[in-house]
């Protein structure tokens, strides 16, 4: 534990902090556009008329967040376009994502999903596209931009930008749509999106990660410098594939050895109710009676202070208890936390009720979304951190979200009480995953430590006593 002194010397130095208040204007960038392509988007189809199965498929345009691992190695390796010669790499490609949000939003604006849906598919896709290109580099950006005993408060900061971001994709946008109309909802969001592009444009840059041995292996992230290190000779083309693909794979894969299996598939997983439950929270809203500006206060207004709380909770939790523990309590409430929906649905319109539901599911969800996060950034290497961390944070998402395209077949079949609490029941093998991860993880450590050159010198015959 950190004696008292020194702690609150800590929290001075990171509340002077520059890059903390960068942090939270990039958070808020990249915490706007994900509403606006998800909920508040399934509340304006269902407004339009669209039916629950059609929206249901319509989350498959998010799909992006879960296959930006694909591209996040030619971002971690290569300038953008244009902008890349007038900046530096990392800001060049955090501009050029956020314009493409912003041209994004600007076409679902004068978008009609109850005359042309297609208009509304295709633009909401692009929008995915470049927000989840630009969370690519904005994680890379964290992840290299302070040191590893600070990562939890950046994720903190971090966290409360995002909830800034949806507070305005969600209460926002629905109190214009309410009182306006959509087509001005979503243009005030494009506006928003200069509040991620001044932070591009001033904020620090991530120290340089420079190659060391041939041993090391160490690739340059955001960097413009080539490897130097001595290397067997390849071509141009096998060398760039290797650094961009193979090698933050083969890096993970070789510090985890076979317990890699388990850990991705915990990763996989964990978050697979809240994905899957989400996308039909704001049609039951709407189907039980509630107005918009009903679900904005309560869901949006009233829950915003419960995801700023929670995560700072999760955060103190992953400290003080440590990482396994906060990851499993994070797991099971957040799972079980979808029973409150499926009573409000079996109860019907309860503004108390509803302030209960939504009390509940944020603060577990959020509980454990800082969690995973944690733990996700603890998994990746310095050196390929975009890349790795793109990569779990894909895979966190894309069970749920493939899953979560049927959620509407599932609610016009089984109806919306029965649908939440077989979300609820998901939380049963990510419990008994979080444990066997945490068992083996132990052991691994233990044996890592017994194998310590300290712990070796010790042993050893000739060692002092």
């Amino acid at each position: 534990m950190i004696p008292g002194q020194k702690f609150l010397t800590l929290l001075r130095d990171i509340a002077a902090d520059k890059r903390l208040a960068f942090m939270l204007l990039l958070g808020f960038s990249s915490g706007l556009p994900f509403l606006l392509i998800f909920s508040t988007q399934s509340a304006r189809l269902r407004e339009s008329g669209i039916s629950l199965t059609d929206i249901g498929l319509f989350f498959y345009v998010s799909l992006a967040y879960s296959f930006k691992f694909l591209w996040a190695p030619l971002i971690d390796r290569f300038d953008p376009p244009f902008l890349g010669r007038l900046c530096q790499r990392w800001r060049g490609w955090m501009l050029l994502t956020q314009i493409g949000v912003a041209i994004g939003l600007l076409g679902l604006a004068f978008s009609d999903p109850g005359k042309v849906l297609w208009v509304t598919v295709v633009c909401a896709a692009f929008t995915a596209f470049c927000a989840a290109s630009q969370d690519i580099v904005i994680d890379g950006w964290r992840i290299n931009v302070m040191p590893a005993d600070r990562q939890g408060v950046m994720l903190a900061v971090s966290q409360l930008g995002y909830r800034l971001g949806f507070l305005c994709a969600g209460a926002g946008a629905l109190y214009i749509a309410d009182f306006a109309d959509w087509r001005t909802a979503y243009l005030a969001m494009m506006l928003l999106m200069l509040v991620g592009i001044t932070g591009a444009l001033f904020a620090p840059g991530p120290q340089r990660v420079t190659a060391g041995t041939a041993d090391d292996k160490l690739i340059a992230v955001f960097a413009d410098a080539t490897d130097t290190s001595p290397a067997k000779p390849a071509a141009p083309e096998q060398t760039a594939w290797t650094r961009s693909f193979i090698e933050p794979l083969a890096d993970l894969f070789q510090r985890r050895g076979w317990m890699l299996v388990p850990v991705l598939l915990l990763v996989a997983i964990y978050r697979l109710p809240d994905f899957v439950s989400g996308v039909m929270a704001n049609p039951l809203y709407i189907d039980l009676g509630f107005s918009k500006s009903d679900i904005a206060t309560v869901t949006k207004i009233y829950g915003f202070w419960i995801n700023i709380i929670a995560p700072f909770v999760g955060g103190f939790a992953v400290w003080r208890l440590g990482l396994m523990p906060s990851l499993l309590i994070g797991g099971i409430a957040a799972a079980a936390s979808h029973l409150s929906l499926a009573w409000l649905a079996a109860h019907g319109a309860d503004i108390r009720l509803l302030a209960f539901a939504v009390s509940v599911e944020n603060f577990a969800g959020n509980f454990a979304g800082t969690a995973l996060m944690a733990y996700m950034s603890s998994l990746t290497s310095p050196a390929y951190a975009a890349t790795q961390y793109a990569l779990l944070s894909s895979l966190y998402a894309l069970p749920g979200k493939i899953i979560a395209g049927l959620s509407g077949k599932m609610v016009d079949l089984f109806g919306y009480p029965a649908f939440f609490v077989s979300t609820s029941a998901i939380g049963i093998p990510v419990a008994i995953l979080c444990l066997i991860v945490w068992r083996e993880t132990t052991k691994h450590e233990a044996a890592k430590a017994d194998k310590s050159p300290q712990k070796q010198s010790l042993a050893s015959p000739g060692a002092p006593r």
